[in-house]
C-alpha cells in the first residue's frame, strides 16, 4: 500500500513541527554556558621515569643535548577538565606539565568562563590570537590542545555522538596501526603487522653510532620477516642532511618505509632537500609541528610525504582537522602521532588520506589512566568506540588520582 501523499495543510504543520523542533535545540544550545575550566598534570606511565634529571657525565655528555625536562609532551601529559551549565563534562588531553596547566587556569579560562562551548572554531581562533605575543607554538598549543579537545568531547555528549562521526563518520570500520617500541618480537606477539623502532645513536655517536643504528635495524628485519613494514624514529638526532643521506643509503636493505625527523623539525629547508633527494624511502615528520600554520610551511616547501600531527600537542582536534584537510590537498598520506589513542583516533577513522594511526596504550606499561584513553586494539587495529564525544572512560576522580606530583 503506498503511502498517502501529505496535503498542503498537512505539508505545513509538519514544516512548522520540524521547525518548532529545530529551534528547541538551537534555543538549548544557545543557552549551553562553560562553567568551570580546570587542568592537571598526569601520569600516564606506571613507574615511569620520563622527563626526570639524568646523572650528566660531563659538559658533554650526549644526553644534555636529548634531555627534554618534565614538559614536553608526554611526560609533561594534562588532563583538561570542562564543565557546563547543563551537566556535560568534557575531558581533553594536552600536554606541557605544570606550565600548560597555568597557561590554561590563568589566561585560556578567562576566553571560557561564561561562553558557549560549541562554538568550537571561534574560541580556538581567539584562544590562538591571544597568544600571538608569546605563544603560537610549543607549550602554549600543547595547553590549547587539551582545552579545544575537552571542547569536542563537550559537542560529542551535547548530541550524543561520537566525534568521529561529528567528523563526517568514518571512511573505514577500524584503523590498522603500528607498533612502535625497540622491541618488534612484542609487537608480533600483538598482532601487529607494521613496526616502528626508536632509533637511540647519531650525528653525535659518529661511524660507531653508524653501525650499531645499521646492526638494529637489520635484527629488526630479520625479525618481522620480509613482506611487514619498517619504519624508525630518529627523534632528530640525526640533525645533518649529509648524515641522514648517508644512513638511507646505508639502510637500503632494510627497506624502510619512512624515517620520521632525522632533522631539528625547525630545519624545514634540510627536510625539502631531503625529500627531494633521498630514493626508496620516505620522510616523515609533523609529530613536533604546531597548528596549520607550521604544516602550511611544511607543505608549500614539499619538506614533507607521511605527515604525522599529534591532536594532544599540536592544536587539538580543530587544528588537526585543518591539518588533514592540507594534507590532502597535497596527495599525502596522514599518520596520526599516538593514532591510537581515543583522542587520535577519530581523525585516523574519518579522514581518507590516514593509512596508518600509531599505537598508543597497547604493549605499553601504562597506569590506569592511560587505559582509559586507548581505544580498543584487536590483532594490529584499533576500533571505533560508541560512547559520544571520544568515548573515554575518564572521570576526575581517576584524574585526580593519576596528577603528577
Amino acid at each position: 500500500m503506498s503511502p498517502r501523499p501529505l496535503s498542503r495543510r498537512s505539508f505545513l504543520a509538519a514544516g512548522a513541527a520540524l521547525a518548532g523542533v529545530s529551534r528547541a535545540v538551537h534555543a538549548a544550545d544557545d543557552k549551553l554556558k562553560i562553567v568551570s575550566v580546570d587542568a592537571y598534570p598526569v601520569r600516564l606511565w606506571a613507574n615511569s621515569t620520563q622527563g626526570a634529571l639524568p646523572k650528566f657525565t660531563s659538559d658533554f655528555d650526549p644526553r644534555r643535548w636529548s634531555y627534554s625536562g618534565p614538559y614536553a609532551q608526554l611526560a609533561g601529559a594534562l588532563m583538561v577538565v570542562i564543565k557546563t551549565d547543563q551537566g556535560h563534562v568534557g575531558y581533553g588531553m594536552g600536554a606541557g606539565g605544570a606550565v600548560g596547566v597555568q597557561i590554561i587556569e590563568g589566561h585560556l579560562r578567562n576566553l571560557l568562563l561564561g561562553v558557549n562551548p560549541l562554538n568550537i572554531e571561534m574560541l580556538w581562533d581567539q584562544m590562538y590570537s591571544s597568544s600571538l605575543a608569546y605563544g603560537r607554538r610549543g607549550v602554549f598549543v600543547m595547553a590549547l590542545s587539551g582545552v579545544d579537545n575537552a571542547l569536542w568531547d563537550i559537542y560529542g555528549k551535547h548530541v550524543q555522538q561520537p566525534v568521529w562521526r561529528l567528523l563526517g563518520g568514518t571512511t573505514k570500520d577500524k584503523a590498522q596501526s603500528y607498533f612502535t617500541n625497540a622491541n618488534p618480537e612484542k609487537g608480533l606477539e600483538l598482532g601487529f603487522e607494521h613496526f616502528k623502532l626508536p632509533i637511540r645513536n647519531g650525528l653525535k655517536d659518529g661511524r660507531a653510532g653508524m653501525q650499531r643504528t645499521v646492526d638494529i635495524l637489520t635484527r629488526a628485519r630479520d625479525v618481522i620477516g620480509p613482506d611487514r613494514g619498517l619504519m624508525i624514529d630518529c627523534s632528530s638526532r640525526w640533525d645533518d642532511v649529509a648524515y641522514t643521506k648517508e644512513m638511507a643509503r646505508r639502510l637500503e636493505d632494510v627497506r624502510l618505509y619512512f624515517i620520521e625527523e632525522p632533522l631539528s623539525p625547525d630545519n624545514v629547508l634540510g627536510y625539502e632537500q631531503l625529500v627531494r633527494e633521498v630514493e626508496g624511502t620516505l620522510i616523515a615528520s609533523g609529530e613536533h609541528e604546531y597548528t596549520h600554520h607550521g604544516f602550511n610551511m611544511l607543505f608549500r616547501h614539499h619538506a614533507v610525504e607521511v605527515v604525522q600531527p599529534d591532536v594532544t600537542w599540536c592544536g587539538g582536534v580543530t587544528a588537526v582537522r585543518r591539518i588533514a584537510a592540507m594534507a590532502h590537498a597535497e596527495g599525502l598520506p596522514l599518520m596520526p602521532h599516538r593514532g591510537g589513542s581515543l583522542f587520535g583516533l577519530p581523525l585516523a577513522l574519518s579522514q581518507p588520506n590516514a593509512t596508518l594511526a600509531e599505537s598508543f596504550g597497547t604493549g605499553d606499561y601504562g597506569t590506569e589512566l592511560m587505559d582509559a584513553v586507548t581505544a580498543r586494539f584487536e590483532r594490529g587495529y584499533y576500533y571505533p568506540p560508541e560512547g559520544p564525544g571520544f568515548g573515554t572512560e575518564l572521570t576526575e576522580d581517576l584524574i585526580r588520582r593519576h596528577v603528577q606530583p
